[in-house]
């Protein structure tokens, strides 16, 4: 399964809901730091429900430590700066889905750093600034499990 990494994400509460995304898809979580919040932060527990531990969530110190622990990862960087639609994309499960902090996306330099793959973006209705941060994880993240057979999520339905 992909990767979802939030660059520098500043509010919780939707740090917190990647985290109970991460639980239920198996992708692992990783945040850049620095982070604007600790894991102690009520809204971030709260948002997180009780998926902690159940989710696989790693910390890296800066862009490059991450992109050093995954030297064989394609990255994609979400932007709303991007011709390349996230449907396009023929995911694999060693890639890395970058998003950026909530209020301003990913920094120009983050965006033409060499080891990006592409630049793609969440089609939105024109004018609009941008989706909650979760919610363009959630929609990436199940694209990608769609394309690979949701592999080890369970996909019929309970009797």
């Amino acid at each position: 399964m992909p990767s979802i990494a939030f660059y520098e994400p500043r509010i919780p509460e939707n740090t917190g809901n990647a985290i109970r995304l991460s639980a239920v898809t198996g992708a692992p979580l990783r945040l850049i730091e620095p982070l604007a919040f600790t894991f102690e932060d009520s809204k971030l527990r709260r948002a997180g429900l009780d998926y902690h531990d159940l989710a696989t969530v790693t910390v890296h110190p800066d862009l490059e430590a991450m992109l050093a622990d995954l030297p064989d990862s394609r990255v994609f960087a979400f932007t709303a700066r991007a011709q390349t639609v996230y449907t396009e994309i023929d995911y694999r499960a060693s890639d890395v889905l970058l998003f950026g902090p909530e209020p301003t996306g990913l920094p120009e330099e983050v965006l033409a750093h060499p080891r990006v793959t592409a630049r793609v973006r969440i089609p939105m209705l024109a004018g609009r600034r941008s989706l909650n941060l979760a919610n363009s994880a959630s929609i990436a993240i199940y694209e990608a499990a769609r394309q690979l057979g949701f592999t080890d999520m369970e996909t019929s339905v309970p009797e």
